[in-house]
């Protein structure tokens, strides 16, 4: 079956379409780019990242902006879906939810309107042993913003590895912080991955951490394939 993959830029999307294109062709990248930085559907750090990934990839992106108000943000979601499936012929759509249900049943209510079939291949899955998954896959990723407490400056630019996980998981157990970071508390970019012809390096970056909200980001300014 030919899907759109709705790419991030971090683990979960892309672990996502790492695990659809097993038994599935994945036609092209659907990325949202929103200005609101809330958004309740699209991660916004290191958004423009999956222009690299996509080329990296060799797929064609379909790249859209939304202004990121919530529910409305979901008619440009839409758009560019109607997009992938009139110009590439997709007939279902990957996307990265592990636990928000908030955004798997607004993606299938899209495909159901669109008739595309909604794939989610890590919907419950235990986020320790995703972790895991994903590091032993060769996924190289790193943190590129922070929101919670426990969650420093520090982890800015870091890497997961198996040392970081153990880190997370005992935050969870004392500060709350969701280990799969999908309320927020951080997100990610994958530089590298077995899909890749290419691994990404960033040139040049910078980190912008608020003291009042202790929360950052690494902003990236420059990036390249090598």
């Amino acid at each position: 079956m030919k899907l759109a993959a709705l790419v991030s830029g971090g683990k979960d999307s892309l672990y996502s379409m790492f695990l659809a294109k097993r038994e599935h062709e994945i036609s092209v990248f659907v990325s949202i780019k929103s200005e609101n930085p809330e958004s309740y559907m699209f991660h916004v750090p290191g958004i423009d990242i999956v222009k690299l990934q996509a080329e990296s990839m060799n797929i064609p992106i379909i790249f859209k902006e939304t202004k990121g108000v919530k529910e409305e943000e979901l008619n440009d979601l839409k758009d560019a879906l109607k997009e992938a499936k009139k110009k590439y012929e997709i007939e279902g759509v990957v996307s990265g939810a592990i636990y928000s249900k908030y955004q798997k049943d607004r993606i299938e209510k899209i495909c159901n309107e669109l008739q595309l079939k909604s794939i989610t291949p890590i919907w419950g899955a235990k986020t320790g042993q995703l972790w895991k998954d994903m590091i032993d896959a060769g996924f190289d990723i790193i943190v590129i913003a922070v929101a919670a407490s426990g969650l420093d400056k520090s982890w800015l630019g870091r890497k997961i590895d198996k040392k970081a996980v153990v880190e997370l998981t005992n935050l969870h157990d004392t500060c709350y912080v969701c280990t799969g970071f999908e309320g927020g508390e951080a997100e990610s970019l994958v530089l590298n991955c077995p899909m890749f012809s290419k691994k990404i390096k960033i040139i040049e970056s910078e980190i912008k951490w608020d003291n009042k909200t202790q929360s950052g980001e690494l902003i990236i300014k420059k990036a390249e394939l090598i």
